[in-house]
């Protein structure tokens, strides 16, 4: 089978119980480091490795994180695992449904299936009804237009015949879980920003945090109170203590090498203030920003400025080619148009499509993680419907090359103007209820990237090179190969 095929280069080593790990499976890889516990993990690239700083085990399954708090078999840990970076790959739910036939918790219809209605009854059933899961590592998220929204739905395309039709015209959005760990670096939580409640402070962080806890364990795991706040608190008290980053590149070798500062212990030692670093001058609320920041610093990302002075073969070749990302990642030019949350905020009316000149550390502002460090939401086209919706043709890629054919593709009118918008996942607008916050996210931590593919809020990019193409293809870069490769190398080493 074509899943059995791409499982078996990870075995079943890991054995799942219940939705999280079996701890004779993984309590061996844990350990004590200078920072605290730790948890090292191989992936295609090599070894990421995650610490916890607050002490507490990275497979802690005393904690309430690890805990079944729900009625349905899930926990946190089901969609937040160690040995994917805190989050789950494409390639580890498929060799979960393989172990246990479609059964293991996170093979749920109420949003794991792309349509709660689906069969589920046989395996081959099961395989069908959890394609884009095991296809893309998303979960269904279900939301309604908001009823004072400034749109409104005027046409569903869902492959899976529920989006849109059901009592509370909910729509399906299909969208990968965030990863639980480098968590002291956010100032949105969630892709759509729905749980950032209280902006501008670590203690602002923690609420969030809590709510999100809550609501993930009501809704995913279909629990039926709400959790005390004990139980919120410690379960934020474990994810924010934890911390993760690539430790060794097949190629590079050890990224604390020569003088190179990879790795979780060094993170974790990193300050983080909000607003920091924003090239937008947005105040804490995200809002209100004036497109310019005096103090901003597009020189992000340091980790492997001692590797830039290397010469020669072997492990220094490799490095030097992560060395070279890294300065391409901080010093790029990009023409940035057409990117609704910067060039219609900031250019005026009648540029939207007027470039502004940035790096990409323009939206991946926060210094050594590469979120931003302020809530920015932007719509940079991952969301873009296949080319069939926009262009009268066949396509099932969007206009920038990302495989978006699987998807629920949705119309939306504005009601003042009659403008309309087609689009794979409203975003942001479907919580605020704005027109100008249509297809637009907020863009990652970047740290750990290796090991958690695939990329971006839908899944749909498969490998890092697949995201880097993307890029090269919005803004219309044209990379070299050689640059395309340096890139790589350097997202895989953080």
């Amino acid at each position: 089978m074509r899943y059995q095929h791409r499982c078996a280069g990870i075995g079943l080593a890991l054995a799942l119980i219940g939705g999280t790990l079996a701890t004779s499976s993984v309590r061996g890889q844990d350990g004590d480091g200078p920072r605290g516990p730790v948890f090292t993990v191989a992936n295609e690239s090599g070894r990421a490795r995650t610490i916890n700083v607050a002490g507490l085990p990275v497979v802690a399954s005393g904690n309430p994180f690890f805990r079944d708090l729900g009625r349905n078999g899930r926990r946190c840990v089901t969609c937040h695992q160690p040995e994917n970076n805190m989050t789950v790959s494409a390639t580890g739910i498929q060799a979960r449904f393989e172990a246990t036939g479609g059964t293991d918790p996170i093979f749920h219809e109420n949003d794991g299936s792309n349509s709660p209605l689906a069969d589920v009854s046989t395996v081959e059933a099961r395989r069908r009804a959890y394609s884009m899961l095991l296809a893309k590592g998303v979960i269904r998220v279900g939301l309604s237009i908001p009823a004072n929204a400034e749109f409104q739905l005027v046409a569903v395309r869902d492959p899976y015949g529920y989006a849109g039709h059901n009592r509370d015209h909910e729509l399906s959005l299909f969208r990968r879980p965030l990863p639980a760990t480098n968590l002291a670096f956010l100032s949105t939580v969630m892709w759509d920003g729905r749980e950032t409640i209280e902006r501008g402070s670590p203690s602002a962080i923690h609420f969030d945090l809590a709510h999100q806890a809550n609501s993930a364990t009501q809704g995913h795991a279909q629990a039926p109170n709400s959790l005390d706040d004990i139980t919120r608190d410690r379960i934020v008290e474990y994810e924010m203590g934890n911390f993760t980053a690539q430790i060794f590149d097949r190629a590079a070798g050890h990224l604390h090498a020569a003088g190179a500062e990879g790795g979780p212990e060094r993170l974790s030692r990193r300050s983080f203030v909000f607003g920091d670093n924003d090239p937008l001058g947005c105040d804490p609320s995200g809002a209100n920003c004036t497109g310019s920041n005096p103090a901003f610093d597009p020189i992000v990302f340091t980790e492997y400025d001692a590797w830039a002075k290397l010469n020669g073969g072997g492990r220094n070749r490799a490095r030097g080619a992560v060395a070279r990302g890294q300065a391409l990642f901080n010093t790029l030019v990009i023409p940035i148009a057409g990117v609704s949350g910067i060039n219609d905020d900031f250019g005026g009316p009648g540029h939207f499509d007027v470039p502004i000149v940035g790096t990409c550390t323009t939206c991946h502002d926060t210094p050594q993680a590469g979120d931003h460090s302020v809530p920015a939401p932007l719509d940079i086209g991952v969301a873009d419907p296949p080319v069939s919706m926009a262009e009268g043709g066949d396509s099932v890629h969007n206009r920038f090359g990302l495989p978006v054919g699987d998807m629920p593709v949705y119309t939306l009118r504005n009601k003042t103007t009659g403008q309309t918008k087609i689009v794979t996942d409203p975003g942001r607008a479907l919580i605020t209820g704005k027109w100008k916050d249509v297809g637009r996210f907020k863009g990652p931590i970047l740290r750990g990237l290796a090991g958690r593919a695939p990329y971006f809020h839908n899944g749909a990019a498969a490998t890092l090179l697949d995201a880097v193409n993307f890029y090269d293809r919005r803004f219309n870069l044209a990379l070299s190969d050689a640059q395309k490769s340096d890139l790589v190398a350097f997202l895989r080493s953080l």
